[in-house]
């Protein structure tokens, strides 16, 4: 991944953002060509602090021929993203470009055996359904055995040993006070929710400029003659 240091996060925050998400898209080399899928993951780690991502794939997945333990695979993970147009900047002479969030984890991978795939489902469905409260968590004791067993033949789980973490939160970090706090406020005002989040994460990172929810800028320009 590219990733200019301004928009590097440290290790921690990167993880941390990749455990919220919880879905992502796996790409792994078959010796002539990426394959890759989108699925959802959970991530925990090793006694020896090494990160690991869970997941499960239909057993007639071409990535699981690749599962060897050994192969290098990567996990893309990511977040909101918006366009942000070169007219929201304060300072003249402005390109558009692109605001975004994303992750990629790379690392070998490992068929879970038939013990460890059941706990990994309930982990894994226990994660989504908590998005869900107040609702009752739904759970497998719910199906009938027969049924759960016949799903779990029809998949397997596989668990990625993350060796390398590398993100990119590119939120304009390189820019002015006056035009971060335009773009932010420009984002925030979109009616589309990823542009919406991305202007939120953006004000947690320089919150001073928005006390009091009014801009804090180091010149007489207001918001209002920027948007």
């Amino acid at each position: 991944m590219y990733t200019p240091p301004k928009f590097k996060p440290d290790r921690a925050a990167a993880l941390a953002f990749v455990a919220a998400r919880g879905f992502g898209t796996v790409c792994a080399w078959d010796g002539a060509k990426p394959i890759a899928s989108a699925l959802p993951f959970c991530l925990d780690y090793g006694n020896d602090g090494t990160p690991r991502l869970a997941f499960h794939m239909a057993r007639h997945n071409p990535l699981l021929k690749l599962a060897d333990g050994h192969a290098n695979w990567v996990m893309a993970v990511n977040g909101a993203d918006a366009y942000v147009s070169a007219d929201w900047y304060a300072s003249p002479d402005q390109v558009p470009t692109w605001l975004y969030q994303a992750v990629h984890l790379t690392g070998s991978v490992r068929v879970l055996s038939d013990d460890e795939l059941g706990p990994h489902l309930d982990v894994l469905s226990a994660k989504f359904e908590n998005w869900l409260l107040p609702k009752p968590p739904w759970t497998s004791a719910k199906m009938t055995a027969g049924r759960l067993e016949a799903m779990k033949k029809a998949i397997v789980g596989v668990v990625m040993s993350v060796d390398e973490v590398e993100g990119s939160f590119k939120l304009n970090q390189h820019k002015s006070d006056v035009d971060y706090a335009a773009i932010a406020t420009a984002l925030s005002a979109q009616p589309d929710a990823a542009a919406q989040r991305l202007g939120g994460e953006m004000r947690l990172l320089r919150p001073q400029l928005f006390a009091d929810g009014l801009t804090q800028m180091n010149d007489t320009t207001t918001l209002e003659g920027i948007l």
